[in-house]
């Protein structure tokens, strides 16, 4: 069974707060549920969210020294 959050809820399982999350819904950039004037969340919703919105590092690279550079 899929488990629905609150905002509330929502802020504290993405560490962000609740008008952060507001903010999302506003934009229309978070799936989310309206159900009269209340807002769900889908847990399984936030953590595709999440893994879509993952950034990967640069490779590390490293930079030859200039002649003459201190």
């Amino acid at each position: 069974m899929t488990q629905y959050l609150t905002v509330t809820e929502t802020a504290q399982y993405l560490n962000t707060s609740p008008r952060f999350v507001r903010r999302l819904v506003a934009a229309r950039r978070i799936a989310f549920y309206r159900i009269g004037r209340h807002v769900r969340f889908a847990v399984t919703d936030l953590d595709a969210w999440l893994a879509q919105n993952r950034v990967e590092p640069f490779p590390h690279r490293v930079h030859p020294r200039r002649p003459g550079a201190r």
